[in-house]
């Protein structure tokens, strides 16, 4: 395993009072090499925590890390990460080129080999129209594209993103996307944390998700979008009253209009029995139109919404 995260628990005393808050309850999941790995949930989840307590950029309360088998005490294994954070901070009187060479230093690339890997990596996210323009100038995007190209800079075998889509464009994120599975290929893990559900949905091989600090969800993406069930539009005529008020209680009534019925039923057991009892009542099947599942819907059902 690339990542391995046992029992994270992280507890802040925050105020005057230092009210106790538990940001991250008993979290466990494990990272393999060669895949995209998703940390899903929303604002207040425990996402951001959960990154920081992995880079050591916070310390947990209870629980163990380790990355390619190694304490993340160990500056080793470290070296070997990659991190973008949501919101990058640079020198904003530097240019891309300026501030790409200081990461460059600060991660021990060679002076002989900065220039040549910041050049590339300017072009790889798209930002050689504003090399010479200072960073602090740039908008959200392009200081997403920034951020991405120094958690990239050194070539590490595990890179850690959040939030690499927030502030761009869609066709900015699907250049971020296509780069992103352009490392996977390489043989590069990436984990990373989006509320953009859709882009999870095509560059995911598995996902978390967690609800007010606790992993409610976890697992291959396709199964967790087999597991949440098939859900399926019926749509009647010649439906009478007493059908209707039968129906109800077996699904969702989306409209109800005179002699017209639609329903909204989970399940293959569900729906073999509403159309049972509409046909022995003489309703007429006008269409079966089955929902496609997604992760947000996904997402929304484990939240309770």
């Amino acid at each position: 395993m690339v990542l391995e995260v046992k029992g994270l628990r992280k507890v802040f005393h925050i105020g005057f009072f230092r009210k106790r808050v538990e940001a991250v309850k008993n979290a466990s999941f494990s990272v393999k090499r060669g895949e995209i790995f998703g940390l899903l949930g929303p604002n207040g989840a425990g996402k951001t925590t959960t990154i920081k307590s992995i880079l050591r950029l916070i310390f947990p309360t209870e629980g163990e890390i380790r990355i390619f088998g190694r304490s993340t005490d160990d500056r080793e294994a470290t070296k070997r990460v990659g991190y973008m954070p949501e919101n990058p901070y640079v020198y904003q009187y530097l240019k891309p080129l300026e501030f790409l060479d200081l990461c460059g230093r600060l991660t021990g690339i060679p002076k002989s080999e900065r220039r040549e890997r910041s050049e590339a990596m300017v072009d790889k996210v798209g930002l050689r129209h504003a090399v010479d323009r200072p960073i602090g100038k740039f908008s959200k995007g392009m200081m997403q594209r920034v951020g991405l190209a120094q958690a990239l800079l050194h070539d590490p075998e595990l890179l850690v993103l959040d939030e690499p889509m927030s502030g761009l464009d869609p066709i900015g994120r699907k250049e971020v996307r296509d780069l992103l599975l352009e490392q996977r290929a390489r043989g590069k893990t990436l984990l990373f944390t989006s509320h953009i559900l859709s882009d999870v949905e095509l560059l995911c091989d598995r996902v978390v998700i967690m609800q007010r600090g606790e992993i409610t969800s976890e697992g291959q993406v396709t199964d967790l979008l087999e597991s949440a069930g098939r859900r399926v539009e019926i749509r009647l005529s010649g439906a009478s009253t007493a059908l209707k008020a039968s129906l109800a209680s077996r699904a969702v009534v989306v409209d109800g209009g005179e002699g017209h019925l639609t329903l909204r039923a989970d399940g293959d057991k569900a729906v073999d029995e509403i159309l049972r009892i509409s046909s022995a009542a003489g309703a007429r099947l006008d269409a079966l139109v089955p929902e496609r599942q997604t992760l947000e819907k996904l997402f929304l059902q484990d939240a309770g919404r």
